[in-house]
């Protein structure tokens, strides 16, 4: 299977290791973007307002064509800043994109509380609890 990793850039650090458990079960992987350089986005928010705008329209195409061509996402939810599961706004955006495009959704942590709780069950993920061999 052709996966495609989304989560926040605070949690790039914990990608090696699951991408490499992932490798050994014969998975291909896309690793989210700016993975190489997560500090790309402070550079362009730093430019103004308007290359940060262009460049962040640029990374939401790039996931767009990401999602197409896989078959599935992995969504990475830890905790961030006291709230468990976290999911930002970038990669709830690519779960729904995702879904629209009728991709498998695994969520590796549990679907966290707040109020975007409903849409992402309405996505239908398979909550894999750190489990990869439940990725199918």
């Amino acid at each position: 299977m052709k996966i495609f990793i989304i989560c926040s850039k605070n949690f790039y650090d914990k990608i090696p290791k699951i991408k490499e458990s992932l490798e050994k079960n014969n998975h291909k992987i896309l690793l989210p973007n700016c993975f190489d350089a997560p500090e790309t986005e402070s550079k362009y928010r730093k430019m103004g307002e308007v290359e940060h705008s262009k460049w962040k329209s640029k990374m939401f195409k790039q996931s767009d064509e990401n999602i197409l061509n896989c078959d599935a996402v992995l969504v990475l939810n830890f905790k961030k800043n006291n709230q468990s599961n976290y999911i930002g706004g970038a990669t709830f955006l690519e779960m729904y994109d995702a879904f629209r495009a009728n991709k498998k959704i695994f969520l590796w942590n549990s679907i966290p509380e707040g109020i975007l709780k409903d849409e992402i069950i309405g996505f239908n993920p398979v909550q894999i609890n750190r489990d990869l061999n439940k990725i199918k």
